[in-house]
């Protein structure tokens, strides 16, 4: 598959992540269950995992809406991405996982709500319904949720 240089501006969207390698085909996503000042060493070391391995970016996400739109357009500006391992614990307030998962499979509804989670926001009204199919097209899940060994995330 031919590699391409993403945009300048890339990754357009700030956040939680750390930034790897462009040209990977890998993103990390980890699930954060707890104050972004809180984080845990166990869920830190598998940030640092996706990157130290090779991955484009890995980082943590929390919020079932606007972390979603976030990720949502940092994948789609490179188009070299088309796997996401999503890990890490569930978030009990937000259900990120679940629906994050929902999301890759079943996509969003005519009001732009994911379909299949139970999650208590799932709403991307800030993504046009080309960016969210695109990203749903783009993307293979690896579901790696409640694995905490980061060894798992040797890409190499």
């Amino acid at each position: 598959m031919l590699k391409v240089a993403p945009h300048p501006d890339y990754p357009p969207e700030d956040g939680r992540y750390l930034r790897g390698n462009d040209f990977s085909p890998v993103v990390v996503a980890i699930i954060l269950n707890c104050d972004a000042d809180k984080i845990p060493p166990e869920l830190e070391n598998l940030v640092r995992a996706g990157i130290e391995t090779g991955a484009a970016l890995s980082g943590t996400v929390q919020t079932e809406n606007i972390g979603f739109e976030k990720i949502v357009c940092n994948i789609i500006a490179n188009p070299n991405i088309r796997y996401v391992i999503v890990g890490g614990p569930e978030s009990e307030g937000h259900l990120t996982g679940e629906a994050f998962k929902a999301l890759l499979h079943n996509g969003v509804d005519e009001k732009k709500r994911i379909i299949g989670t139970n999650a208590p926001h799932p709403f991307l009204f800030n993504l046009s319904m080309e960016m969210i199919e695109r990203f749903r097209n783009q993307l293979t899940l690896i579901d790696l949720q409640f694995e905490g060994d980061p060894d798992l995330l040797n890409l190499a």
